[in-house]
């Protein structure tokens, strides 16, 4: 629940103290709660085959951190929900440069 809008981009959040994560976040994270239907629930696309090997397709980039020196970046995975988002590496992000790219230009021109 939005506790109090701190500017036109950030809002704070009123969470249970055991999620552990920033109550200040941008708009642009937040999303309407959607519940899914008992027996509705959607069944993820299959890898698909890149050079022998099995793939998922990266649907967004959706934020980075440094972790031990390297790069990782929360990743939403196409028809997977967000519970399966995961941090990747760039060495697993190959054939998804252009989606790390776009990231970083956005971010990089956010902060300016």
């Amino acid at each position: 629940m939005v506790k109090k809008i701190i500017s036109e981009n950030m809002v704070e959040l009123e969470l249970p103290v055991l999620l552990q994560i920033y109550l200040v976040v941008n708009v642009k994270r937040i999303v309407k709660y959607r519940k899914q239907v008992e027996g509705q629930k959607k069944i993820p696309p299959p890898p698909v085959e890149v050079a022998g090997e099995k793939e998922y397709v990266v649907e967004e980039i959706l934020d980075r951190q440094e972790k031990r020196g390297k790069m990782k970046y929360l990743v939403k995975w196409k028809g997977y929900t967000a519970e399966e988002n995961t941090c990747e590496g760039l060495e697993n992000l190959k054939n998804a440069i252009k989606k790390v790219e776009e990231f970083e230009k956005e971010k990089f021109e956010e902060e300016i």
